[in-house]
Formats: structure tokens, C-alpha cells, sequence
């Protein structure tokens, strides 16, 4: 239950704060931070939905990387936001190093027990 609280409040929050007016957050130009944060949002949000859907990790991977694109798309024609395919590429290392991370934990639980 409590994973999945975490992501459904995560997935909304990160929603919100990338549609929100660019005016309310700050001027980040192309820069490695931005796109370090995007890879970060998106390992953590896709982590959660690991944790949370576990049987259906490949659906929950390729809903993440739709999702990343859709926020793009949305961006692009809110006439305040500008999408950025490089932002969706940031979302795919993002949801790769979650899938990673996830399957060696998994990996890890299997011999353990």
C-alpha cells in the first residue's frame, strides 16, 4: 500500500511540475543539471512503479517512457512550456537505470532465498 501511495503522490507531483508555466520555476538553459534531474525524476518514479506493479515490469517500463513522451508532447503545445526530445532522452536513462536497478534487486532477493 504504501508504494503505492508513493508513486501515484510521485507521478502526480512530477506531472504538475512539469506542466506547470515555466515562469514559476527557474531559467535552467540546456544544462547538464536539467537533464540530470529529468533521469532522476524518471529512476525514481519508474522504481516505485517496479515496486509497485511487480509483475508487470515491462508494462510499467514502456508506460513510463509513453508517459515522458506525452509530457513532451503536452509541453510543446501548451504555448508555455517548449517539449524537448533530449528531456524524453534524459527520461529513458532514467527509466533504464531504475529497470537496472530494480532487476538486480530482484536478481539479489532470488539467491538470497
Amino acid at each position: 500500500m504504501l508504494n503505492r501511495t508513493a508513486f501515484w503522490t510521485f507521478l502526480a507531483v512530477l506531472t504538475v511540475l512539469s506542466l506547470m508555466p515555466q515562469a514559476y520555476l527557474p531559467h535552467p538553459a540546456f544544462s547538464i543539471w536539467d537533464k540530470a534531474q529529468h533521469a532522476m525524476g524518471f529512476a525514481a518514479l519508474t522504481f516505485l512503479g517496479l515496486l509497485t506493479f511487480n509483475s508487470k515490469s515491462l508494462q510499467v517500463a514502456a508506460a513510463m517512457l509513453t508517459y515522458g513522451g506525452l509530457i513532451e508532447v503536452i509541453q510543446a503545445v501548451s504555448g508555455w512550456r517548449s517539449g524537448d526530445w533530449l528531456d524524453l532522452l534524459a527520461d529513458a536513462i532514467g527509466i533504464a537505470l531504475a529497470w537496472a536497478a530494480w532487476s538486480f534487486m530482484r536478481r539479489r532477493q532470488t539467491t538470497v532465498n
